[in-house]
């Protein structure tokens, strides 16, 4: 529950000093979360604070790159803004190489040895870098990897 904390702690911070930006985007991430928490009545961990943030962080570079095909800089600066406030709930990003690290321990892990074999590696994969790398990113350089 530290992050649900520092999410709570955070917004105090924004009313107080009067920042509506910020408050307005810490409140989106709250009403994920509590949503989350009525739809699949759970409590909310830091795993799964993660996975919400990640999936808001994902919605909003969908949302930059329509708002740059329709000229629309006001909403993609929006956005942008937005994505820094929500990333400040994520951890630390994994470097190239702790990721490249990371996936060659887990092909081996799995004893992955060609590119039908991928699913195998991404379970393993994905508790370990969930909100620590573009997921994306990660297929790629399993993809190339496995081939």
């Amino acid at each position: 529950m530290a992050l649900r904390e520092n999410l709570n702690d955070l917004m105090k911070e924004a009313m107080r000093s009067k920042d509506m930006a910020r408050l307005g985007t810490l409140r989106l991430v709250l009403a994920e979360v509590k949503k989350k928490e009525i739809d699949e009545k759970v409590t909310v961990t830091d795993d799964i604070m993660i996975a919400i943030v990640s999936k808001m962080i994902k919605e909003r570079k969908d949302s930059i790159d329509q708002y740059a095909a329709a000229n629309r800089q006001d909403l993609v600066d929006k956005e942008q803004a937005e994505i820094g406030v929500i990333s400040e709930f994520l951890p630390a990003q994994l470097t190239a190489e702790e990721l490249s690290e990371t996936i060659r321990t887990a092909i081996a892990e799995a004893g992955a040895t060609s590119a039908r074999e991928m699913g195998k590696v991404m379970a393993i994969l994905k508790p370990k870098v969930q909100g620590r790398a573009d997921m994306g990113n990660v297929s790629s350089i399993l993809k190339d990897l496995l081939s």
